[in-house]
């Protein structure tokens, strides 16, 4: 079972930006595609952007088209969420997860995740 661990969460004004990382350990990393989701308080637990086995192909949620950027580093067991142009409404624990090809968590077990606060 792969085991992640999500960091690089803070708190941020907005129009700032975050880098988030997530390692992955336990498992052949390359062998998934992998994505970010995020849960707002009081929210359901939702799809941010997602990236390919290989890191050739991404897809993001509408909400932060043109502002995210999901990275992969295979060798590093690592994938990443370049955060710019922050808005309040990004506020929300940021998770990671291997995805389906419906923008579904794949692993039961979903890390701790990582808390993104914007002020506003």
């Amino acid at each position: 079972q792969v085991q992640l661990v999500e960091s690089g969460g803070g708190l941020v004004q907005a129009g700032g930006s975050l880098r988030l990382s997530c390692a992955a350990s336990g498992g052949t990393f390359s062998m998934y595609a992998m994505g970010w989701f995020r849960q707002a308080p009081g929210k359901e637990r939702e799809f941010v952007a997602g990236i390919s086995r290989s890191g050739s192909n991404t897809n993001c949620a509408d909400s932060v088209k043109g502002r995210f950027t999901i990275s992969r580093d295979n060798a590093k067991n690592t994938v990443y969420l370049q955060m710019n142009s922050l808005k309040f409404e990004d506020t929300a624990v940021y998770y990671c997860n291997a995805v389906n090809g419906r923008n579904q968590g794949v692993f039961n077990a979903w890390g701790q995740g990582t808390l993104v606060t914007v002020s506003s």
